[in-house]
């Protein structure tokens, strides 16, 4: 988000289910301009004022604010294995997506955050938002990469 002081540390916002999600991993990836890159973690604090974090080689403001706006990742390796009926939202892009009745609706490009429940983006001859709840979604069988849905080809959204 942005420089929090004069020695180097980021403001961020996080997106996982406690502030201090991240606290745990100390390389992230950070995505530049040029693509994702390396960074190593030194330190990580949720305050009050704000969840800040202190990257190794950002040393001041300068270099704190050149990092404003950067979307923030790990490795998919260092994230512990779901539990069970758990799935991570990296697990499931790319996935393809049929309905009931057997018909490809695309594959899904990315899932959203949409009040109370999550929205598969599926790509296909035309854009679908899927909501990701037991309703819709009928099964995950990411061995054989697709999603059921319970989802007309003919539906609207």
């Amino acid at each position: 988000m942005g420089p929090f002081g004069v020695k180097g540390w980021i403001k961020v916002k996080t997106f996982t289910e406690r502030a201090d999600g991240l606290a745990a991993y100390p390389e992230w990836l950070l995505r530049t301009r040029q693509g994702w890159r390396s960074v190593a973690v030194e330190s990580f604090q949720v305050k009050p004022a704000a969840t800040t974090a202190k990257i190794s080689g950002v040393d001041d403001r300068d270099a704190a604010e050149a990092l404003r706006g950067m979307d923030v990742a790990v490795p998919r390796e260092s994230l512990p294995a779901p539990g069970e009926g758990e799935l991570y939202w990296v697990d499931l892009v790319g996935l393809a997506v049929v309905n009931q009745q057997g018909e490809p609706l695309g594959r899904v490009s990315e899932l959203l955050r949409a009040g109370g429940a999550d929205v598969l983006v599926v790509q296909g001859e035309r854009e679908r938002l899927i909501p990701f709840v037991p309703d819709y979604v009928k099964s995950v069988d990411r061995g054989a990469g697709r999603i059921a849905v319970d989802w007309e080809a003919g539906y609207d959204a």
